[in-house]
């Protein structure tokens, strides 16, 4: 091995990524994207597999949040370079419901209200339509033949996160307080039970009661095996986490810095400016 040339070594290491046994769940390669012209994304590289916790936080206007949509395919930005590979399929083609149906989950910072669209309807159809779509890459999504067996499925999932059953009555989001949206797009989560979970500021405007909430929601994900990536500007809800794999720091675009979960609590005491950062302007 100590006498192979340039050359053979680049072709052992190419064969090593071809090999499945390296392939991560999701995986993003210098992923640019832009908003009417103006750049966001810049060649961002990161990856996250099954069974993994990572946290992605930085300054207001670096792109962490831009990241979350231009995964899932939201319309208005364009990706002008790159690749989104999600179980060894690149997806950026994919409308946002088939990525759903490869397994990724987001979890909006604000979500939007649905008047007209009842809460368990939506819940029961989305289930349904996963199911047979990822009934082949996970074994623990259960079939329900009844209504009745579905909403005491959903009952038990509203109260992993402190919801009211009187939820299920209602129209999506609708008139629910900020706190109660969080715990919604939560309990959606494990409803779902997608594969990867992406949750983008889970724990903003939430008081110490309802940030543990969530949590201890996220954790039973973990603990069923999925991937979660959360967005956040605080550690205090990574905290709670039953397992934090991996923290990353975005600016600019770009994930500039990683670390462990302590990196997490020196960027709670010292801000980011020891590491040369202030508010990115303009981005999203």
């Amino acid at each position: 091995m100590n006498n192979l040339n340039f050359e053979e070594s680049i072709l052992i290491f190419i064969l090593c990524l071809e090999n499945k046994e390296f392939v991560v769940f999701l995986d993003i390669h210098n992923l640019s994207a832009n908003i009417n012209g103006k750049e966001i994304l810049d060649n961002l590289c990161f990856e996250i597999d099954r069974g993994q916790v990572h946290a992605i936080m930085g300054p207001n206007g670096s792109g962490k949040s831009t990241l979350a949509n231009v995964i899932m395919g939201h319309p208005k930005y364009s990706v002008t370079s790159g690749s989104i590979v999600v179980d060894g399929e690149n997806i950026l083609k994919l409308t946002t419901e088939e990525r759903a149906k490869r397994g990724l989950f987001l979890g909006f910072q604000y979500p939007t209200e649905i008047p007209g669209v009842g809460y368990s309807h939506f819940l029961r159809n989305a289930y349904n339509i996963l199911n047979k779509s990822l009934s082949g890459k996970q074994e623990n999504r259960e079939v329900f033949l009844t209504v009745k067996e579905f909403h005491e499925y959903l009952k038990k999932n509203l109260d992993n996160v402190g919801l009211q059953t009187t939820f299920l009555s209602r129209y999506l989001n609708e008139g629910f307080s900020g706190g109660e949206k969080k715990r919604s797009e939560v309990m959606q989560m494990l409803v779902l039970k997608p594969i990867i979970a992406i949750l983008d500021e889970p724990d903003s405007g939430l008081d110490i009661d309802a940030i543990q909430a969530v949590a201890e929601a996220i954790n039973i994900l973990i603990s069923n095996g999925a991937g979660v990536l959360i967005i956040t500007h605080y550690a205090r809800i990574l905290r709670y986490l039953s397992k934090l794999d991996k923290v990353h720091v975005m600016s600019k675009g770009r994930i500039i810095k990683s670390g462990g979960k302590e990196l997490s609590e020196e960027l709670e005491v010292k801000g980011y400016g020891w590491i040369g950062l202030t508010d990115d302007t303009d981005n999203k």
